[in-house]
């Protein structure tokens, strides 16, 4: 059941990205505002094709009810990569609010590489190790066709975003920090959004069994991510990490300048 006073809207806001950045745990803590409702599952609208087929109506049935104050919120993590999809979102709305998380580029691409190889070993497959994939065999450099890699470019991925969209429709959230405080992003978020400040430090409880923060529901109920959430990374040959730092070096820098905004990568 729902209020009569409300109805599903197209999202006024989307989270684009970026894949194992943090997208998961910025939709559940950006839930815990009043007036945020949030799609509970990822739609993919504009990145596949028979989705998109489609129409507006039917992606419109797939967010929650909400109030006309309230802003809803949709999020694709692929949306970011995907050819085609900032027009067709700008097709739609092109005054829609576009929410960006990154993280230090090395650490999402072994996090990418992590997440399909437990998918693979649960269907009984295995997967080369990440060295393998990150490394051309026969040069000796980095593997630019790995996608685990090509998805942490992401000045040329926000290049595309920004021949539709302006910058300032884009907030950069920094993923490292949300983890560490993530009360500090959900007050820039709120600010970007035109929402009050409701969402405080106290919200927020570090799980020492998990390893990172959970959201308070009241004085005693946490709510904490998935098992698969925050999953421990191997331990990566030295040189390799050596490699994709230097790499992403000059890739960082092109993306800071972009931004007007400096990570601590």
């Amino acid at each position: 059941m729902h209020s009569p006073h409300t109805r599903r809207r197209l999202p006024q806001c989307l989270i684009i990205g970026v894949r194992k950045a943090g997208s998961r745990a910025l939709l559940n803590f950006l839930n815990l505002h009043s007036k945020i409702q949030t799609a509970r599952r990822e739609v993919h609208f504009f990145d596949h094709d028979n989705n998109y087929s489609q129409g507006y109506d039917w992606y419109r049935q797939q967010m929650p009810y909400t109030f006309k104050d309230q802003i809803t919120i949709e999020k694709s993590p692929s949306y970011f990569v995907v050819k085609g999809v900032p027009e067709r979102v700008y097709q739609m709305n092109s005054t829609i609010r576009l929410l960006l998380i990154v993280r230090e580029p090395v650490a999402r691409a072994v996090s990418d590489y992590l997440q399909i190889r437990d998918v693979r070993l649960n269907r009984g497959k295995i997967m080369e190790p990440f060295e393998t994939l990150a490394i051309d065999n026969e040069t000796g450099e980095i593997n630019r066709s790995y996608n685990a890699i090509k998805r942490s470019v992401y000045h040329r991925h926000l290049q595309k975003w920004l021949l539709f969209f302006d910058l300032d429709q884009i907030h950069i959230i920094d993923g490292d920090n949300l983890v560490k405080r993530p009360w500090e992003e959900m007050y820039m978020a709120e600010e970007f959004l035109g929402l009050e400040h409701e969402i405080k430090e106290e919200n927020f409880v570090f799980n020492s069994t998990r390893g990172f923060f959970c959201t308070v529901l009241n004085s005693q109920q946490q709510h904490c991510l998935s098992q698969g959430k925050g999953r421990p990374h191997p331990a990566i040959d030295k040189n390799v990490l050596r490699k994709l730092k230097d790499f992403f070096r000059p890739l960082n820098e092109k993306f800071f300048h972009l931004v007007g905004q400096s990570f601590n990568w």
